[in-house]
């Protein structure tokens, strides 16, 4: 089957596309979008979060076929006109970002809880990022970041 949807803002179409294909895979293997990672192929670790049509999914358990006429933002769409998002500046300001495995699930579930709750607190925060695993920090820089994020997006809608 073909598959046609627009990624990150542009039209995309792919051929062939298996039925049992995942939109993990299209992205990483078709598109060369690599920012969303392919770690437990179960949902259980978020690395491979992007936005579908506006909600936060893992694309491991999406069926490609499922994005037909879908708009889907990565992690590399997450950027506008060559500037990163404040989240994105927020982690890297912040040093919560290690490997970089677990970084663009935590960055968009992130950029997810901050489009909901501009002021979210520190349980707010936990439960947002409850469906991402990072192997090399203990999560406090992390959760500084959200923190980070959440005022430098309270600032720029002030102003």
């Amino acid at each position: 089957m073909n598959v046609s949807c627009i990624v990150n803002g542009q039209a995309v179409s792919v051929a062939d596309v298996r039925p049992a294909e995942s939109l993990l895979d299209v992205l990483r293997e078709r598109l060369a979008l690599t920012g969303a990672k392919n770690a437990c192929e179960q949902g259980e670790c978020g690395s491979c979060s992007v936005y579908l049509d506006g909600v936060l999914v893992c694309s491991c358990l999406v069926l490609a076929g499922q994005a037909q006429g879908a708009s889907i933002t990565t992690i590399e769409g997450l950027a506008s006109d060559g500037e990163l998002d404040p989240v994105q500046r927020a982690f890297v300001r912040c040093g919560a970002i290690q490997c970089g495995f677990c970084t663009p699930g935590l960055l968009l579930a992130t950029h997810d809880l901050l489009g909901k709750t501009p002021d979210p607190d520190e349980d707010e925060i936990r439960e947002a990022l409850a469906g991402n695993l990072c192997r090399c920090t203990g999560y406090q820089k992390i959760i500084d970041a959200v923190r980070s994020a959440a005022r430098v997006v309270a600032d720029t809608a002030a102003h």
